[in-house]
Parts: C-alpha cells; sequence; structure tokens
C-alpha cells in the first residue's frame, strides 16, 4: 500500500513509503536537534531540570513517531501514528511557553522555536487531513 500523498498547501510531497526524502522527517529530525540544544542550555545555564525535561521528551517524540509512521501496517496506522506526532507537537508549544512565560528563555529563541514546532503542527495537520480524504474518496 502507498502512502505517498502530495500536499497542496506547501507545495511538496510527502511520501513516507519511499527513499524520496521528506520534509516532514527532515524538519522534525532538525527541530528534535533543536530542543536538544535547547534542553541542554537550560540544564546548563538555567539550572532548570523539569520543564526541559518535559519539551525533551515531546520535543524529540515528533520526529520519532513520524518515522514510526513509515512503518505503519495500514492506512489507520499510519494516520495514527502521525496524530501521536501532532499531540507530541502540540504539547511541545505548551511547554515553549510555559518556559517563555517563566523567564526561562528569551523572547527571540521563543519565537524561533515555537514558528518551528508551529510550522511542523501544520504540516502534521495537513498530512492527516489529506490522507483521510484520499482514504474516505479514493
Amino acid at each position: 500500500m502507498d502512502y505517498g500523498l502530495w500536499v497542496m498547501d506547501y507545495g511538496y510531497e510527502i511520501n513516507f513509503m519511499s527513499e524520496r526524502k521528506s520534509i516532514l522527517k527532515d524538519d522534525s529530525y532538525k527541530f528534535a536537534i533543536t530542543i536538544i540544544k535547547l534542553y541542554k542550555n537550560l540544564i546548563d545555564s538555567k539550572r532548570e531540570y523539569i520543564l526541559s525535561k518535559q519539551i525533551l521528551k515531546s520535543g524529540t517524540s515528533i520526529g520519532a513517531m513520524i518515522r514510526e509512521a513509515q512503518n505503519a501496517e495500514s492506512t489507520n496506522d499510519f494516520i495514527h501514528k502521525l496524530a501521536i506526532a501532532q499531540k507530541e507537537c502540540d504539547e511541545t508549544v505548551y511547554w515553549l511557553e510555559l518556559l517563555k512565560d517563566s523567564d526561562f528563555i528569551e523572547l527571540n529563541d521563543f519565537t524561533r522555536i515555537h514558528n518551528d514546532a508551529s510550522s511542523l503542527l501544520k504540516m502534521l495537520k495537513s498530512a492527516i487531513l489529506t490522507t483521510k480524504q484520499k482514504t474516505h474518496n479514493p
């Protein structure tokens, strides 16, 4: 079964079942690296251990679930894995907002990371919607 789909909103192809590069996969990996660096900074500079651990878990889980979607056993499994990635991304936004509002991260860092998370969230929502539409309207 081919889970490849064309996401018109963003003008690029997301094809999890092929060897082609996926913007969603690549961006989520880069985002995870950013989150790891943020975590290290929070631990080293701010001595913040609780919120930083939460954002580390949710921020790195996004890409892991997107990778798991590559090995989905069915269309429903594929959608389910992307939905988990979407929830993790939304949770990451929550932790980012808490970190900003509690003065653990600067506004410019927050804005940059928040924009990346929002972009991932939009791509995930679009991929889920498009897959559902293709499934129900072949």
